[in-house]
């Protein structure tokens, strides 16, 4: 597989709500688990609020495709707003500096913190990649989960969308390894 990698969910949450408890990587760690549980490219994830957060589900214009979507808000992304202020507003992800995150700044932190937990190159695909891989895994690794998250993901095909999750390349290593 090319590209990003895939992150472990279960690993990834934890660590993210372990980072969510200090204050310094807080917002970071949000982005974190809205990444890993809604599925967004990052742009679409960093446009995001605390007002679209704190709903049970809210509707985006995704950048690249121009498609609506709408997205469920679910009870780990309730839980990890829960440690900010009701008062706080406006974009969800911001630096310390009180500027939003960009993509160069979000790949270094990933890069850093998710270090061992992939098994390639962290980027912020690699939260992308670490939903499709949950969804597949969490349906029985059946077609009817890919045929979804070829939607979801607006992919052409669910070819594509194996490759992408870098399932195609695991089953041609199965046959190696199983002779």
């Amino acid at each position: 597989m090319t590209g990003s990698t895939y992150l472990d969910f279960d690993r990834t949450l934890n660590k993210a709500f372990k980072m969510i408890k200090d204050d310094k990587d807080k917002s970071f760690a949000l982005l974190v688990i809205c990444g890993i549980n809604l599925g967004l490219r990052i742009d679409d994830l960093t446009n995001l609020t605390f007002e679209d957060l704190r709903k049970d589900t809210f509707t985006i214009t995704e950048g690249k495709t121009n498609k609506t979507r709408t997205l469920a808000v679910n009870d780990h992304i309730k839980t990890a707003v829960s440690y900010f202020s009701e008062d706080v507003k406006g974009f969800a992800f911001i630096s310390q500096k009180g500027t939003r995150f960009s993509s160069q700044h979000l790949n270094r932190k990933l890069k850093e913190a998710f270090k061992g937990i992939g098994s390639g190159k962290v980027t912020t695909h690699s939260l992308r990649k670490c939903f499709g891989r949950r969804v597949f895994e969490s349906n029985g690794e059946s077609e009817k989960s890919l045929v979804y998250l070829s939607q979801l993901f607006n992919h052409s095909s669910t070819l594509v969308t194996r490759t992408y999750l870098g399932i195609q390349q695991e089953e041609l290593n199965d046959i190696y390894n199983n002779l």
